[in-house]
């Protein structure tokens, strides 16, 4: 329910009036280590080592299984397919991206300044790299381009419905190529 929210930063007062660390953090570490969530935490800055500026109260949960996810949020196959502008596609394609980045050993991170989000940051050696994921072929992005600016990285990564490409620094992946990164 919380990756659908435009603010995607876990709340524990959503869970249940009055929630706090204290009293959710041993079950979410719990659902950490049986692997049902993966834990994407905030960085602060888009510098390298990452790890050292993360925000430790600032994180986002995704399920470990997209087609566990899929199934309690009521999407099938045939909105995927047929392209229907179903609210939760954004969230669930999201998801997508957080399993296959764990799978290939990248630590999740995300970047957040004012109301620009980067959705994935990740270190492929000492380089950072901002990844931008969209469901669809619209891949305007106010929040990547606050971060390019920032940082101004080598390059960046968007992952979306378009076809491979590289373009103004812009590394294109389609979403079905997502583990060649």
């Amino acid at each position: 329910m919380q990756l659908a929210k435009d603010n995607k930063k876990f709340q524990y007062k959503v869970i249940a009036k009055g929630g706090r660390a204290s009293l959710f953090g041993a079950s979410i570490d719990w659902l950490l280590a049986a692997g049902i969530v993966l834990k994407c935490e905030r960085v602060e800055q888009g510098q390298h080592p990452l790890a050292i500026f993360k925000d430790m109260a600032s994180f986002k949960l995704y399920m470990g299984d997209v087609g566990l996810l899929s199934h309690r949020a009521g999407v099938n196959q045939y909105d995927i397919i047929k392209g229907n502008d179903h609210v939760f596609i954004g969230a669930l394609t999201e998801n997508y991206v957080a399993t296959a980045l764990m799978k290939k050993g990248y630590p999740l991170y995300y970047w957040t300044s004012g109301t620009s989000e980067v959705d994935f940051v990740i270190e492929k050696h000492s380089d950072v790299l901002p990844i931008e994921v969209k469901a669809r072929e619209n891949v305007k992005s106010r929040s990547l381009s606050v971060y390019l600016k920032h940082y101004q990285p080598d390059y960046s990564i968007r992952i979306s419905a378009k076809n491979f490409g590289f373009d103004n620094n812009i590394l294109s992946i389609p979403l079905y190529a997502v583990f060649c990164l």
